[in-house]
C-alpha cells in the first residue's frame, strides 16, 4: 500500500506543486517586506548628519543649474583611460600613483 501511495499522481505532481506555492509565498514575503522597511525610513536632517560625521549642503546650494555648471566645466574631450589597481597588485608603481592622482584632481 505504501509504494502505491508514493506512485500516485498526487504525490508526484500535487505535493511538489503545493510545496512550491506555499514555500514561495513565504519567500516572497521576505522580499515584499523590504519595500515597506525602506518606505518607513525617515529623512536625515543636517544636524543628524553632522553628528554622524557627514557634511551636508543646504538644499538651496544644490540645484540643477549649479550642478550643470560644475559638469560643463569638465573637459570631456581630453581624458586618459587609467586602469585601476587590482587587490592582488598592491606593490606595483601604478598602485602607489593612484592616491597622488586623486589628490591632484581634488586640488583642481
Amino acid at each position: 500500500m505504501g509504494s502505491k501511495f508514493m506512485r500516485s499522481k498526487f504525490m508526484k505532481f500535487g505535493t511538489p506543486f503545493l510545496l512550491l506555492v506555499v514555500g514561495g509565498s513565504f519567500g516572497l514575503e521576505k522580499f515584499a517586506q523590504i519595500r515597506y522597511d525602506f518606505r518607513n525610513r525617515k529623512t536625515i536632517t543636517k544636524e543628524d548628519a553632522e553628528k554622524m560625521g557627514i557634511e551636508m549642503k543646504d538644499q538651496s546650494e544644490v540645484t540643477l543649474e549649479t550642478e550643470f555648471e560644475k559638469i560643463s566645466k569638465i573637459d570631456i574631450n581630453n581624458w586618459k583611460n587609467v586602469r585601476g589597481p587590482r587587490p592582488w597588485e598592491e606593490q606595483n608603481e601604478q598602485h602607489q600613483q593612484v592616491p597622488q592622482q586623486a589628490k591632484k584632481s581634488q586640488e583642481n
